[in-house]
């Protein structure tokens, strides 16, 4: 078996340590180089604005030395074929963060004259704003996943999904998605589950969207965004991203391609601490509900009985900031900082309630973690919302890993 770029299927361990890096050998290297040239020579003219109109014409990658920075990369494209290799698509296309990659994808179907989108709350809540504002001169209809196929229109350009979802981990069908949609594109937002957990591609979306800021990097200390997609919409990303200049710093893509490298057992170290923690808050009555996705995965939502703001203070070993993915603990209130920017009534619509805390576990003991939690919940709200002579809900049913548009179950109560 092969895979589209022609070399034997390898598991996603192993392609996560070597692809982008085929050549290395041959080159004579071991560590992949880092070019951080913005313009490179050529005494060619000719040959030059021929394969510019090249790529004027087709966004094909072009053949040959790298011409422009703002064209191409060759450290970038690195990562962008080690992305491309574990989400199993032809293509992928990097920018300079998630949103503009967002933006890239909204470009292309606008510039086709399909201007709507149909869309399932939640999303990242400046995805939310950027589709809700209408910023590209895009329209948006919100729906139900069961609703998809009726609010599609003759110029609907995207179907766009993230599964789980941010914040509340709300997972959707992805395949039953896909097929709703007909010939539309699905653009399914993978940051959470990354390719380690889950291949929107292998299950009908067309276009695959990373904040790569988050898992792919994994260490909180590179801004960037990709797109795994076939290479059809691939040129046409290329084209909008010279045009915009929306690009990955070459060092960016460095950083992500090292990143890559250890993204299976980070995320698999993290997913296992994350569904202990998951477990200990749901047994603790000072918690209403826990969202917890059925795929897994290191994020995991909670409902406070008291104030979150007072957890967020309280936090000692997790750090409390915005953003997620990394090798260290973050928790943050969406109501307050990752989805202030989408309308309350809409937020809280969707799930996103003013307890909610989300949290990304990251790589410490879960035991060290968890003494840090229960600290910052507070030792006086232990059984503020039960009467005393009940006993504790059956931990099992008060995690939340709902599907959206399903009905709720009796029991449920920045990036």
């Amino acid at each position: 078996m092969e895979t589209t770029a022609g070399t034997p299927q390898r598991s996603l361990a192993t392609e996560a340590v070597h692809a982008g890096r085929e050549d290395l050998a041959e080159l004579g290297l071991h560590a992949p180089p880092l070019d951080l040239s913005t313009t490179y020579p050529s005494h060619d003219s000719r040959a030059e604005a021929a394969r510019l109109d090249a790529f004027a014409a087709t966004g094909e990658q072009l053949d040959g030395p790298p011409v422009y920075a703002r064209l191409d990369n060759p450290t970038t494209g690195r990562f962008e074929t080690a992305l491309a290799r574990l989400e199993g698509t032809e293509s992928a296309v990097a920018f300079a963060s998630g949103m503009a990659a967002l933006t890239a994808c909204l470009l292309v179907r606008i510039s086709s004259g399909l201007r709507h989108v149909v869309a399932v709350r939640p999303l990242y809540g400046c995805s939310d704003h950027l589709l809700t504002a209408g910023l590209l001169g895009s329209e948006v209809t919100w729906v139900d996943p069961a609703g998809i196929a009726d609010a599609i229109r003759p110029d609907t350009g995207l179907v766009m999904v993230e599964s789980p979802a941010n914040p509340t981990l709300a997972e959707t069908d992805l395949r039953a998605v896909a097929h709703a949609c007909g010939e539309v594109p699905l653009l399914a937002d993978n940051t959470f589950a990354t390719p380690v957990l889950q291949r929107p591609a292998e299950l009908g979306a067309r276009i695959v969207l990373h904040s790569a800021t988050k898992y792919l990097g994994g260490h909180g200390d590179v801004l960037g965004g990709v797109v795994a997609c076939d290479e059809e919409f691939a040129r046409q990303l290329r084209q909008v991203r010279f045009a915009t200049g929306g690009v990955l710093h070459p060092l960016a893509g460095y950083l992500l391609l090292r990143g890559l490298a250890t993204l299976p057992v980070r995320v698999r170290a993290a997913s296992a601490s994350a569904a202990r923690l998951a477990g200990r808050l749901a047994a603790d009555p000072r918690i209403s509900r826990v969202h917890y996705p059925k795929l897994g995965g290191a994020m995991v939502a909670f409902e406070v009985h008291g104030d979150p703001h007072e957890v967020i203070a309280g936090v000692r070993l997790i750090t409390p900031a915005v953003s997620l993915g990394s090798v260290d603990t973050l928790i943050q209130h969406p109501a307050s900082i990752s989805h202030r920017i989408v309308d309350a009534g809409d937020r809280r619509s969707s799930g996103v309630s003013d307890r909610l805390l989300r949290m990304s576990v990251g790589l410490e003991d879960a035991e060290d973690l968890w003494r840090d939690l229960d600290r910052a919940l507070g030792a006086s709200r232990r059984v503020s919302a039960r009467p005393a002579d009940t006993r504790p809900a059956d931990p099992a049913r008060r995690v939340t890993r709902a599907s959206r548009g399903s009905a709720p179950e009796p029991a449920r109560d920045g990036r």
